[in-house]
């Protein structure tokens, strides 16, 4: 049974698509604990599952690298097999990347490598594209640059607005992290061979 540890920033929607398919007997991953670097709405989600959360708030820092040292202290406590970002608005510091990788895992609604970063929705519509999507990626020391594990196309409507257009790629997002995580668990997916093959 893989284990994975998910960390949010705010209302925790992937996480809850997570906690709904890891509770079906069959799926082959449980969510051991919910972390967030602030408060989240979405420890609800957590807390009515009954799985444990922590909170290392990015604001009683003083650098990135002291945040992710106690962030990575806390996952340390639970040892899972799997780090799912899960809308974690906060890039992760080089060291616990490293410490990590490749068992890290992040959704972005584009298909990457196009529009990267924090506003993959709105730069698609500024871009004027008839397509983007969403991506699953292994997280690296870049933005939005680690390997490619999964990814599906999302057509872009005529009179999409970001909120609209984003709201169809969140299900696509879901999907795909639900069976990344699967594959994951069932060892269909290979996260180191996926990052080794992405390096050559």
């Amino acid at each position: 049974m893989l284990s994975v540890a998910v960390l949010i920033s705010g209302a925790g929607s992937n996480l809850r698509a997570l906690l709904d398919a890891a509770a079906d007997p069959d799926f082959p991953a449980r969510i051991v604990v919910v972390g967030a670097d602030r408060e989240a709405d979405g420890f609800a989600h957590a807390e009515e599952y009954g799985i444990p959360t922590f909170m290392v708030p990015f604001a009683q820092f003083g650098t990135r690298e002291e945040w992710g040292a106690e962030l990575g202290a806390q996952l340390e406590v639970w040892r899972p097999d799997l780090v799912v970002l899960s809308g974690l608005m906060r890039l992760l510091p080089r060291d616990l990347v490293d410490a990590w990788s490749p068992r890290i895992v992040n959704t972005h609604p584009a298909y990457l490598p196009e529009f990267p970063g924090a506003h993959g929705v709105r730069d698609a519509l500024a871009a004027g594209v008839a397509q983007t999507g969403a991506s699953v990626i292994v997280v690296d020391n870049g933005v939005d640059s680690g390997p490619i594990v999964a990814q599906e196309r999302v057509p872009v409507l005529p009179g999409d607005d970001e909120h609209a257009l984003h709201e169809r790629i969140k299900p696509v997002e879901r999907r795909l992290l639900i069976d990344v995580v699967r594959r994951v668990a069932t060892g269909e997916l290979d996260l180191a061979a996926a990052s080794a093959n992405a390096a050559h």
